[in-house]
């Protein structure tokens, strides 16, 4: 099933014209992140308490999601395919390539205005100032960190536990990207929402290293070596191993909200280039496929 969701996402993702009728089931889990947040992150509360309870109702409504759905889909005609359909929601294969193959098209067109507008479409800090180069690195960083994310961390906690397994994972994962921050709003409140987060992706962030790493036939070295340079326990695998793939520098100097922020530096080659980024997208493909091969691999050894 996992193999097969994989497949199905990658093919049809989460169409537009579905999008502009039903929300992504993402945003009902961020709606409701934020309407805790917004009734209990205030001064003088016991902040990381209803931090931890938001975190569980989260988790208990997208867990609990996907049990009524396995109790209910399978008993309807090719209720199988249906479950298989539901479980591409927690997938992003199609939506990552998507959106770092707009960037490479308006670098390749020498649009340098539209690449920074679709380059701020996956990552967080500001883009206004960013050449070619500073664009190519932003976009490698996020498809590096966001195939763990969105891909590999997704897909691992599916086989784990199906679908309440694979809706867990996002709930808590939305929930970081939203609340998990150190700054002082959110340092207490979301502080069960990042721990967590961090534990559910010790496992798949490795994973999602390896497989850059064997898709990009190098890596290795460097994944070893500046994993851990990361301030996240996982985010620095796939970037490191992104890098050493491509021998090129990642990470360091980046603006957040008008602040330049000094994050630690993966690889030893040059900065990125617009030649780069394309060949990292072609990298991100071959690591899916290897992904999916050990998956069809282990289907045919496996036989429970």
């Amino acid at each position: 099933m996992v193999l097969a969701a994989l497949a199905l996402e990658a093919i049809i993702g989460y169409p537009d014209w579905l999008h502009r009728r039903i929300p992504h089931p993402v945003a009902w889990i961020a709606a409701l992140i934020a309407t805790l947040e917004r009734r209990w992150n205030h001064p003088g509360r016991a902040r990381k308490v209803l931090g931890v309870v938001a975190l569980g109702i989260i988790v208990a409504v997208s867990a609990g999601a996907g049990v009524l759905i396995l109790q209910v889909v399978p008993r309807i005609p090719y209720g199988g395919v249906a479950v298989t359909l539901i479980a591409t929601l927690g997938l992003a294969q199609r939506s990552l390539f998507d959106h770092v193959a707009a960037v490479i098209r308006a670098l390749n067109a020498n649009d340098l205005a539209g690449a920074r507008a679709a380059v701020g479409r996956i990552v967080g800090r500001d883009v206004s100032q960013l050449d070619e180069r500073g664009v190519s690195a932003a976009a490698l960083e996020s498809l590096a960190e966001s195939f763990n994310d969105g891909v590999v961390a997704p897909a691992f906690w599916l086989f784990v536990g199906g679908l309440p397994g694979l809706f867990a994972y996002k709930a808590v994962n939305t929930a970081d990207s939203m609340i998990g921050h150190m700054e002082p709003r959110w340092r207490d409140f979301g502080w069960a929402a990042a721990r967590t987060d961090d534990l559910l992706n010790l496992i798949p962030a490795r994973l999602a290293g390896a497989l850059l790493a064997m898709a990009g036939r190098g890596g290795w070295r460097v994944m070893f070596r500046d994993a851990r340079k990361h301030a996240s326990p996982n985010a620095g695998w796939p970037e490191a191993a992104m890098a050493g793939a491509l021998k090129v520098e990642l990470g360091g100097a980046a603006s957040y909200d008008g602040v330049v922020h000094e994050r630690p530096r993966f690889g030893a080659g040059p900065r990125p280039a617009p030649h780069h980024l394309g060949r990292g997208l072609m990298i991100f493909l071959g690591a899916c496929w290897v992904m999916w091969g050990l998956l069809a691999i282990g289907g045919l050894i496996w036989r429970p």
